[in-house]
């Protein structure tokens, strides 16, 4: 199996268009956002993994995501997951992530221990005043 996307996101949408084929329509898709308060805060953006199973594939696997803030590990998400060989599944992962200053966070994610496919996302300080 393998990662084939990992994006953040404000919403995701399936919709089925002719015979069995499906749309996943995704928008607000992002890396970095103004932080809408003054720090400290928690901030929670929504990521999406897209997941393909080949078709001589298991159709079982684990979905793990960690969040870091340089090298220190501040959150993470552990989903394991079912797809029919030779199609493809997604997951969603939400974290809450306390941020003391502006700054990056890196996510990490991963299927069964393999190949990591890093996604960053940086919170931004509000504009000045002017």
């Amino acid at each position: 199996m393998q990662i084939i996307a990992a994006l953040f996101i404000d919403e995701i949408d399936l919709r089925q268009v002719a015979g069995p084929a499906t749309r996943i329509d995704l928008s607000g898709i992002q890396f970095s956002a103004v932080a809408p308060s003054p720090l400290p805060l928690t901030w929670a953006p929504h990521l999406v993994v897209m997941i393909h199973c080949p078709t001589d594939g298991a159709g079982r696997g684990v979905l793990e995501v960690t969040f870091h803030r340089g090298d220190e590990q501040i959150a993470r998400n552990v989903q394991p997951f079912d797809v029919e060989p030779g199609k493809f599944t997604y997951r969603l992962v939400r974290a809450e992530l306390d941020f003391a200053e502006y700054g990056t966070i890196e996510a990490r994610c991963r299927l069964d221990q393999g190949a990591t496919t890093t996604v960053p996302y940086t919170l931004l300080a509000p504009p000045a005043d002017g």
